[in-house]
């Protein structure tokens, strides 16, 4: 076919949408940058990365691309700036309860913020479903978002937040949020679950063991991924971990493993708790390693949300003050036996603050659970992408990759904080500038006062957060 044998373009064709990725063809050139490109190499200097449409072509050394660089080329001088695989934050509950101008909100934060993907950990699929699509295509500006089905026994259904994310239908009796027994047609509950568009199947509380291994059996056989809390009830860590799922969540809830007493539910454990910690910091420091050595040699990969059992109070009496010696010690074996760590937050900040969750989750590793800036980048990059299963797409930036990367004005790893400091986040090729964030808190300033009736705006965005 030749241009004149092209159809011509209708007039009332729709424009790409605003925040699409670019289409093949379109090149741009990222020069002069220091590379942390995820494999575990050292930071390397002076180099380039070039990307073909949504893809990563390229990862060489500068000076190879010469003078003019690659023929037809964007060219972005990032000279003295750090570029690094896109964040994922592989722990997020957005459409709980559901509010579609908060999430577009929170979305639009995150992707500014380097986030280019996270792990959507059961909610309203209804209108998730609708902001990852939205997201994918360039509606919004938003990360990647990849969702669970939750699967739990028919007594956590009464619990609020399953009425907050099932309006219009009975908690447990949706596809999205499932009550599940051993009469229960796993076969068809699972497809059910597939056709939400989710990627995983979350298995969540009051399930014994054997269920456990059939949900995840059943999950895998069709092509799901299988993400669960670290302890379910009565189902204790290990039958969780044995039961071969891919993620655990909640590093705190693997000292019931050692625990005395099995709660009989999910709601009971916080009663337990405290005596959990106190039990788990009177054994030896090694009394779990048998269970990380498990999650290694299985791959399971350990999504700690740290700092959030930190944030938040237990509501577990005697808990509280324990959790920080209890967190290190967990964090520090589940490191030296080699478990996978992801960073997932379960939580976000206050809208007025400036950066998503997980730059406080990464913070917190770093700061109080001992863990080395590189580790923690690591967390929430290349185990990040292990936690959604997309390690061969993206989590590293190499030739065929995904062009999902961050560019920062300084070493993260001399600094964690320094990933607060971005330039801009590329997501499937397509560039967000951080200035264009904060430009866009002057407009809404401006907007929001005169809509005030008090004439011209300040010119000032909202407060600084952390």
């Amino acid at each position: 076919m030749t241009d004149q044998d092209e159809p011509p373009v209708a007039e009332n064709d729709p424009a790409p949408t605003p925040f699409a990725a670019p289409g093949p063809c379109r090149v741009t050139a990222y020069r002069g940058v220091s590379l942390i490109d995820g494999t575990g190499a050292p930071v390397r200097h002076g180099m380039a990365v070039v990307t073909d449409g949504p893809v990563i072509e390229a990862v060489v050394p500068d000076a190879d691309l010469g003078p003019s660089g690659p023929p037809g080329a964007e060219t972005v001088d990032a000279r003295g700036a750090f570029l690094l695989p896109g964040l994922v934050d592989a722990h997020q509950h957005l459409s709980t309860p559901p509010n579609r101008a908060q999430a577009e909100a929170m979305m639009r934060r995150q992707v500014y913020g380097g986030v280019t993907a996270i792990r959507e950990m059961a909610g309203d699929l209804r209108q998730m479903a609708d902001l990852a699509r939205a997201a994918l295509v360039g509606e919004i500006p938003g990360p990647d978002v990849h969702c669970a089905a939750l699967m739990a026994g028919p007594g956590f259904f009464d619990d609020p937040r399953t009425h907050q994310v099932t309006q219009g239908a009975a908690p447990g009796a949706v596809p999205w949020m499932r009550a599940v027994d051993e009469g229960t047609d796993l076969r068809l509950a699972v497809a059910a679950a597939r056709g939400t568009g989710a990627v995983a199947i979350k298995i969540y509380a009051d399930l014994d063991a054997s269920l456990v291994r059939r949900i995840a059996a059943e999950a895998h056989h069709q092509g799901m991924l299988v993400w669960a809390h670290a302890a379910v009830f009565p189902a204790m860590p290990g039958e969780v971990v044995a039961a071969g799922v891919d993620v655990v969540s909640h590093v705190h809830m693997l000292v019931h493993e050692l625990s005395g007493d099995r709660p009989v539910s999910y709601r009971r454990q916080r009663e337990h708790l405290a005596d959990a910690y106190r039990r788990f910091l009177d054994a030896p420091e090694d009394a779990l390693d048998p269970l990380f050595e498990d999650m290694r040699r299985r791959g399971t990969v350990l999504d700690a949300t740290a700092s959030l059992v930190a944030r938040m109070p237990s509501g577990a009496p005697g808990a509280a003050e324990l959790a920080p010696r209890v967190l290190r010690r967990l964090i520090g074996r589940a490191r030296r036996a080699g478990v996978t760590i992801c960073a997932g937050t379960d939580y976000e900040t206050s809208p007025r603050d400036r950066f998503p969750a997980l730059h406080d989750e990464l913070r917190y590793l770093v700061r109080s659970m001992e863990m080395a800036p590189h580790e923690a980048v690591r967390a929430a990059t290349t185990a990040g992408a292990a936690a959604i299963g997309l390690q061969d797409t993206v989590g590293t930036v190499e030739p065929g990759k995904r062009a999902d990367f961050v560019i920062v004005d300084a070493d993260p790893y001399e600094d964690i904080d320094h990933l607060r400091r971005i330039v801009t986040t590329v997501k499937r090729g397509r560039r967000h500038d951080r200035a264009d964030y904060h430009r866009a808190d002057y407009d809404r300033s401006d907007h929001d006062a005169q809509a005030a009736g008090t004439g011209a705006g300040t010119g000032k965005g909202a407060p600084d957060g952390r």
